[in-house]
């Protein structure tokens, strides 16, 4: 398990990271989120030994983390670390020997993952004759060339098409369910609530929400029920104790539920005054959650 436990940092009078506590579990897909500026980066760089803490510490299967197990951890920077002259095999076999990988398997590895990652076509070509997506994926193989315990992503879907970000989707997942905790940032709120099973989010250098988005929903304190209903009065659900309508249009209405509001009973009056076309309950979105706590 990577935890990292009371990270502060300060940039001059910058405050980057302020008690920063949350872990991501090994098989975890966890969500790194935060405004611009809200200390991700600087969180990341921490872990993987960039930068010191002012204070606090990364653990890793609960101990302190120490530049041995650093060397099992793959790592994706938001900017470009690659050696933009160099031709695209020669520079994962490069870091595949690096990691005292043996020439033959480096070789082996370099090509497994330029074909898993759609760039084997690209592979004698130099990094920087590449697109920003086909650089981005070859930054993913550079990440797992040393398959990796642990992955640590700065905002790795950055400048992916739609085939791209399914891609490296799929390659995620699939280190997941080899065991391998995973921790990415990204301002895609979307696409990290369809991949995650966690997120953690933080604003100005402090953690602000963590947990699965499930249960982050419910956490919610206001609860909300959509309702269409065909052939009945405008103000049916007026007379509903608890509830207030917070949207309306046409047939459709959405109410606002107060603790001990009852959702069958809005469902009971909605069959009681027409034809129910649809009874939903209303969950917010990680965007809508982002917002909330971020702006609390």
């Amino acid at each position: 398990m990577l935890e990292l436990n009371d990270l502060s940092r300060r940039y001059g009078s910058v405050v980057a990271l302020d008690g920063l506590t949350f872990s991501v579990k090994p098989g975890q897909l966890m969500g790194f989120v935060g405004p611009n500026g809200a200390g991700k980066t600087t969180a990341m760089r921490i872990v993987l030994g960039l930068l010191e803490a002012d204070r606090g510490k990364v653990h890793w299967n609960g101990a302190p983390i120490t530049e041995a197990v650093r060397h099992d951890f793959g790592y994706m920077p938001e900017e470009r670390g690659l050696y933009p002259k160099m031709r695209v095999r020669n520079h994962l076999e490069y870091l595949a020997l690096l990691s005292n990988v043996a020439r033959t398997e480096a070789r082996r590895r370099a090509e497994h993952w330029m074909e898993r990652l759609g760039i084997a076509h690209r592979s004698d070509d130099r990094v920087e004759a590449l697109s920003l997506g086909n650089q981005q994926r070859v930054q993913l193989a550079c990440a797992l060339i040393n398959n990796p315990v642990a992955l640590v992503l700065d905002e790795p879907f950055s400048g992916l098409d739609p085939v791209g970000v399914d891609v490296m989707s799929g390659v995620l997942n699939e280190q997941v369910e080899r065991g391998v905790a995973v921790l990415f940032s990204s301002h895609q709120l979307d696409l990290v609530e369809r991949l995650c099973d966690a997120v953690a989010i933080i604003s100005k250098g402090r953690l602000v929400a963590s947990g699965r988005v499930g249960e982050l929903r419910s956490r919610r304190e206001q609860r909300l029920v959509k309702v269409e209903v065909q052939r009945a009065p405008a103000d049916w659900y007026k007379s509903l104790p608890g509830a207030s309508a917070v949207e309306k249009r046409g047939d459709s209405v959405i109410l606002s539920l107060q603790d001990g509001a009852d959702e069958q009973a809005v469902l009971d009056r909605a069959r009681q005054s027409g034809q129910v076309l649809s009874f939903d309950i209303v969950r917010p979105t990680l965007s809508e959650l982002f917002r909330e706590v971020v702006e609390a």
